[in-house]
Parts: C-alpha cells; sequence; structure tokens
C-alpha cells in the first residue's frame, strides 16, 4: 500500500500546546487553536525506544474500524511506518465540533496525558493538522469487551473471563478516584483489551473533577450531555439531579451495569422506554437487572450455582464457535458474583463499596492470584494482522486534497 497522500495537511503550520493551562471561559475558536500540538511520547518496545512524531506522513491509515462522538472521530488501524508498529489514529474534525465538545476533548487529552497507571489508556501523540486533531493510541487487539460480546460471547461471558475484565477495569477506576475524578462513564465499550491480554480503561472525555480551588468536594451537580444510549448505565442520583447530587460512588453503580451486561450479553433497561427506565432506576428495580436480560424476555440466563463454582468457563467460545450453541444450558454464577452486583447496585450510594473495595471482594480472589496469560486463556486468538491481511480500503484517495474530508464508509470492523 503507497503512504497516505496528506499534501494538503502537510502544508499546514502545526504549533505547540501548553496542556497545564485550562481556561474556564474559552471560545470554540480559541479551542480550536489551543488544541494544536499537545505532545509525543516514547514508548519502550523490546530494546528500541519508539518516539511517536506529528508528522502525519509517518502514519499510513490501513482501514477504518469505527466512529464515535456523532460521527465526528474516525478510527483507523494504522501503520507506524518509521517502526511498522500497528496502532489506532482517532481523526477528529474541529471545525464540526460544538465548544462543550472541544472542552470534553481538550480535558481528554490532558487528563491522558497526566495519569499513569497500566490500566488507564495512555494516548503515544496528540497533534493537529489544519482544522483535524489526530490521536495516536495503542491498537488493542480484541478490541472492547463490548465487541468481544457481539463477536464471540453473545449469550454473555463466562464468570473467570468476567472477573479478569472488571479487575483491570476497576483497578484503573480506583486510581481515578484516588485522584479526585469521577469516570461518568464506565460501560463494556469502555473497557478496552490489548493483543496481550491487558485491560484499559478509556472513555475519559466525561472526566470530571471532586477538587475545586484546592478542596475536595462531597458531591457534585453537573450533568453533562449524555446521548440517550448512555442511560442505562448511569446511576439514579446521577440521573435525578438533585441538591444531593452525586459523587464517585456513581460509578460503582456503572460497574455493576456493566457486570450484568457482560454477564447477559445484554444492557439492563436496554428495551425500556426511557422514562419507564428511569422511574425504575429512582424508585429501585422491581426485577433484578442481572436476572434478566431486557424487559420483555423473561427467565434469565444466569443462575444461582449452588456450588458457587462457576460452570461457564469456556462455555460462551463453545457455544458461539458450534451450530449447537442454542442447546447449551445456561450458565451458572457464584453467590460471590451476585453479591457483587447487589452490592455495586444498591439504590443508596454510600451503601455502595469503594473501588478500592471492590478490589478486595471475594469474587476477585481467583483473578489475584492468576497469572498474566490468564484472560488470553478465556478468549480466542487475536486477529493477527500482517502486512498482507489488512484490507486496504482507505489508500491515498483518502484525504481529498481540496477539501480535505474523511469518507463516509458504512461498513466499520472495530468500535473502540
Amino acid at each position: 500500500m503507497s503512504c497516505l497522500d496528506c499534501s494538503c495537511i502537510l502544508r499546514t503550520r502545526v504549533e505547540s500546546i501548553r496542556v497545564e493551562k485550562q481556561s474556564e471561559s474559552i471560545s470554540s475558536q480559541d479551542l480550536t487553536d489551543e488544541l494544536a500540538v499537545c505532545w509525543g511520547q516514547s514508548t519502550q518496545r523490546g530494546d528500541e525506544q519508539i518516539l511517536w512524531s506529528s508528522d502525519v506522513s509517518h502514519y499510513d491509515l490501513q482501514v477504518e474500524i469505527g466512529k464515535g462522538c456523532n460521527n465526528l472521530t474516525s478510527i483507523y488501524l494504522a501503520r507506524h511506518i518509521p517502526t511498522g508498529t500497528l496502532v489506532a489514529v482517532r481523526i477528529t474534525d474541529l471545525e464540526r465540533c460544538s465548544e462543550e465538545f472541544l472542552k470534553a476533548l481538550q480535558n481528554e487529552v490532558i487528563l491522558s496525558h497526566s495519569f499513569r497507571h497500566p490500566n488507564i489508556l495512555t494516548f503515544w501523540a496528540v497533534f493537529t493538522a489544519g482544522s483535524w486533531l489526530w490521536v495516536i493510541s495503542p491498537f488493542m487487539a480484541y478490541n472492547s469487551a463490548s465487541c468481544l460480546l457481539r463477536t464471540y460471547f453473545p449469550e454473555g461471558m463466562s464468570e473467570a473471563l468476567i472477573g479478569n475484565i472488571l479487575f483491570g477495569a476497576i483497578s484503573g477506576l480506583n486510581y481515578m478516584h484516588q485522584h479526585g475524578y469521577i469516570h461518568r462513564s464506565v460501560k463494556a465499550s469502555h473497557i478496552l483489551i490489548s493483543g496481550d491480554g491487558l485491560v484499559y480503561l478509556s472513555g475519559l472525555n466525561h472526566l470530571y473533577s471532586l477538587v475545586s480551588s484546592g478542596q475536595q468536594l462531597k458531591a457534585v451537580y453537573d450533568f453533562p450531555q449524555f446521548r440517550t444510549s448512555m442511560l442505562p448505565w448511569l446511576s439514579p442520583e446521577l440521573l435525578r439531579q438533585d441538591m444531593h447530587g452525586y459523587n464517585v460512588k456513581s460509578d460503582i453503580y456503572s460497574v455493576g451495569i456493566t457486570a450484568c451486561e457482560l454477564a447477559n450479553g445484554h444492557v439492563p433497561f436496554q428495551d425500556m422506554p426511557r422514562t419507564q427506565m428511569l422511574l425504575q432506576k429512582l424508585k429501585g428495580p422491581t426485577y433484578c437487572p442481572w436476572a434478566i436480560n431486557t424487559f420483555s424476555r423473561g427467565e434469565s440466563r444466569i443462575k444461582n450455582s449452588q456450588s458457587g463454582i462457576d460452570s461457564g468457563i469456556g462455555e460462551s467460545i463453545t457455544r458461539t464457535m458450534t451450530s449447537e450453541r442454542l442447546q447449551t444450558p445456561p450458565k451458572t454464577f457464584s453467590p460471590a458474583f451476585h453479591n457483587l452486583i447487589e452490592l455495586c447496585l444498591h439504590q443508596d450510594p454510600e451503601q455502595r463499596p469503594s473501588a478500592r473495595g471492590l478490589l478486595s471482594h471475594a469474587f476477585f480472589k481467583q483473578v489475584k492470584e492468576q497469572t498474566k496469560g490468564s484472560l488470553l486463556s478465556l478468549l480466542p486468538p487475536a486477529i493477527q494482522h500482517g502486512q498482507s491481511q489488512i484490507p486496504t480500503v482507505h489508500s491515498a484517495a483518502l484525504w481529498n486534497k481540496s477539501e480535505c474530508r474523511l469518507p463516509n464508509e458504512k461498513e466499520i470492523y472495530w468500535e473502540f
């Protein structure tokens, strides 16, 4: 595949940004100007030190693997030409972004640069080329936990796999909470899994700081412009928008919904009308959201194991790989798993455990004792992308020289 023709972008002057400089009253144009080249860092790969540059000609876009942010952002699998490393490239059209979204982007860029935790997604480089924001990050061979559900585990994951995924995500969440941030967007699609079995928490654009004027707030009252699709994961107190506000415990509720999502293969409340879902959350569910996949489906696929042992290990893979998956008996989950969800979904946020407390829950005991390769042993092999295997759906024609616009591809391979 020929190198990407970005001559229209390369003629654009690129300036640096001071990531520590933030203003509470910044216009959209100011933010567009300020989101210039932010930073590029180096990473170690074996004996090689890789420096991620802000030169767009160093990134050969191979295939579009996702879209986000109301289609303002396209995500590509790309090859870093100097080293041949596969990376994920997010390209956002800043001119089409609202002022609020530009501020969210700026916040995400700054936090990704400042956070240092093995379970939080790190951006390797962030820069602008004209009105386009480029974000370079590690390529996740397994994409997100949500994508794994759709591709391999439509009936839900095994308890062992859920434990490994949640433990990594909660570890990253605990780090954020300790530094005074509420994530506000915990869900399966924001939990990414690399080809070597590492779990990363992403979705930093909705983070909110509890620290104001050097003091830690007990509650916040900010309600961001969530898309309606995000509502099933949000806590009752966040949706209520009353004088009590909400705090980091709202993320714990989202963890509980995410656990149900991974176990069932469906998100609780997803088939309910939004008003009915809101009423169910505010008054407390009349049914257990972890026990029923959707409002209309009836009997649960999750059954309590009398022995307390997960009998679902490996069943999801077998069920997906064979034509007899409909005859497979329902998975059973341990009392510890049910208890974890009950704690997370407690109506009173003060009765929910902290992220640190969740990590010491009995459900994660086996995860702590496992080796690094334990998660990989529960997954099918990741797709290996060789030079000849990657479909070259985006070639030199990707960028229109006169307008520099991204194409509207209908087929999306992955979703980050």
